[in-house]
């Protein structure tokens, strides 16, 4: 398996948790930590293989180091990369966006080529509307730590299970 770019800022301390249990999930050194917020293009592209960190903020919106992340996303040929996208909202909080920032990603990451992968089933949660959502599967790892704190290690473990099968 080709080396997994794992980005997402350090400064998140949610994301940054589930981060180092999807690290330790891997359990094989084959993921490589990456600071979003002083990421560069050359080694965000060096990587064919990606897990990223996108919790939502706020209505909905994409935090702001992903947010000025996007025109260099928006610059570049994805084609051929496999990324998997993981964030953390809150349902109860946030019912009508919850989630939103994956979706939005995601989206965008498609648009440039990439194939987005880790889909994961809806069931479970309580929302009223998500960007996130494609048909009945949530297009990334959605996690709720403050209403569904004790899901996340589970949730993790089988999210990894399944996205080891997709990276190359």
């Amino acid at each position: 398996m080709k080396k997994i770019g794992l980005f997402y800022s350090f400064r998140s301390n949610k994301t940054a948790k589930v981060a180092e249990k999807i690290v330790k999930e891997f359990n094989d050194g084959d993921v490589e930590i990456i600071d979003i917020e002083i990421t560069t293009e050359d080694i965000f592209i060096s990587f064919d293989n990606y897990i990223l960190g996108v919790p939502t903020w706020f209505d909905g919106e994409l935090p702001n180091y992903w947010d000025e992340f996007l025109p260099t996303i928006e610059e570049l040929d994805l084609t051929d990369k496999i990324i998997a996208i993981y964030g953390l909202g809150d349902q109860k909080g946030y019912p009508e966006n919850f989630g939103d920032a994956i979706g939005i990603m995601a989206s965008l990451l498609e648009k440039r080529g990439a194939t987005v992968v880790g889909f994961t089933s809806i069931k479970g949660y309580k929302f009223e509307n998500s960007q996130a959502v494609r048909g009945d599967q949530f297009c990334g790892l959605v996690l709720d730590q403050e209403n569904q704190g004790r899901l996340t290690n589970q949730r993790v473990t089988e999210w990894v299970t399944e996205i080891k099968g997709y990276f190359r």
